[in-house]
């Protein structure tokens, strides 16, 4: 429940900064697909963004030092580690588009995304419960950063043309968007591939065979990224998207219960 939540208020950390700091810059004017954000639609003003901003990490904080306590016994050094990734975790959710040069603008934020929402998302949640720690673990955290970082990629292709007006350099907008469809492909490929042989490494991890459910949606995303002309209609692929990674983690949740 502790890492539940803790994901919970960062996602929406992320999600709220994400609008002030479009808000900000410009990104989000009029020129923008896809649907108004709070602040530019006016439902929510700047200042009372930055106090739910602050809300939202206080709340991931308190969470993740509640998730610290009950999965160690005795403080240690690991412990310590981990709470430095929370205040980084924090941090990076906000720094994506805020501040004098958030890294989202630069073309940092696929890699972000694979970081944060894979290998600490993941992996160090494994850790957290287990307590010990298996290198092939890496691989389905792989699995899930690569596909996180296929959600943003088409996010990204949706706005290429306002990002590009106001300067928002995304991986998106520095490959143009025929390479970064391509780009895509690779993502989710990488993804399935990094299963597969997670899979392979160990005959007790051939449970997770159930995940292969959800391959045609996948394979259903890729193709309507690749074939869609008018950008706006992605939005509906970046919500399939979305729910289809989670599928795939629901599948796999599955496999480790039975």
């Amino acid at each position: 429940m502790g890492a539940a939540l803790t994901t919970l208020f960062l996602q929406i950390l992320s999600n709220l900064s994400n609008d002030y700091g479009d808000a900000i810059s410009g990104a989000d004017n009029e020129h923008r697909e896809g649907p108004q954000r709070m602040i530019q639609s006016g439902v929510i003003s700047l200042k009372e963004m930055k106090t739910a901003m602050f809300v939202c990490a206080s709340l991931a904080l308190i969470s993740g030092i509640y998730l610290l306590y009950v999965s160690f016994e005795d403080f240690t050094i690991v412990q310590l580690l981990f709470l430095l990734f929370g205040f980084v975790s924090i941090g990076a959710a906000i720094k994506y588009t805020v501040g004098k040069n958030p890294y989202g603008y630069r073309g940092w934020g696929d890699l972000s995304v694979f970081l944060f929402f894979g290998w600490l998302g993941v992996a160090g949640t494994w850790f957290l419960h287990t307590n010990g720690w298996q290198w092939q673990i890496l691989l389905p955290a792989s699995t899930i950063g690569f596909f996180s970082a296929g959600v943003l990629t088409i996010n990204n292709i949706r706005d290429i043309n306002s990002d590009q007006d106001v300067g928002k350099i995304t991986l998106v907008v520095k490959m143009g968007r025929k390479t970064a469809v391509g780009y895509h492909f690779f993502l989710i490929f990488m993804g399935w591939l990094s299963m597969v042989i997670f899979m392979l490494l160990d005959a007790k991890n051939l449970s997770f065979w159930p995940v292969f459910i959800s391959l045609p949606l996948f394979i259903r995303n890729i193709w309507m990224v690749s074939s869609v002309r008018r950008i706006h209609k992605l939005d509906g692929e970046l919500r399939n998207l979305s729910l289809t990674t989670l599928l795939f983690v629901a599948l796999s949740c599955f496999a480790l219960f039975q």
